[in-house]
């Protein structure tokens, strides 16, 4: 190996090749210009892992927390129905509650042909009667 190429030129140093008796030492105060400016130190990863924190936070109100609520006040709706209010289902159905039972309401949705239909409680959409 006679000659040696350098590839990355900095300041200072030629792009000649440099034989075996042309070799010299630099110091590290040659090659690297000093800026002034302090060493940085290495960032933390705590701001980061709060703001993953914060977003589990929100998710958890956006996915889980609404329809939970939303499922309550369902559930208030249909225990404070009673006989004679007028109800719609989530079909579109309009009836009067004429008997109610666990988990079933029977709907009289034809005045003229006394027309009885019976339906569970999570079909029911609104209570008209307390709107």
């Amino acid at each position: 190996m006679d000659n040696i190429w350098i590839l990355a030129q900095a300041p200072g140093i030629s792009s000649e090749p440099v034989t075996s008796e042309q070799t010299t030492t630099q110091t590290a105060d040659e090659t690297i210009p000093d800026s002034g400016a302090p060493p940085t130190k290495p960032r933390s990863a705590m701001p980061s892992m709060i703001m993953i924190g914060l977003m589990f936070v929100v998710f958890y109100f956006l996915i889980f927390r609404g329809p939970r609520k939303k499922e309550q006040k369902h559930k208030q709706m249909v225990q404070s129905l009673n006989k004679n209010d007028k109800i719609r289902t989530i079909g579109g159905i309009l009836g009067t509650i004429v008997d109610i039972k666990d988990d079933e309401v029977v709907l009289k949705i034809d005045e003229s042909n006394n027309t009885k239909i019976r339906i569970s409680t999570n079909a029911i959409g609104r209570n008209l009667s307390k709107d």
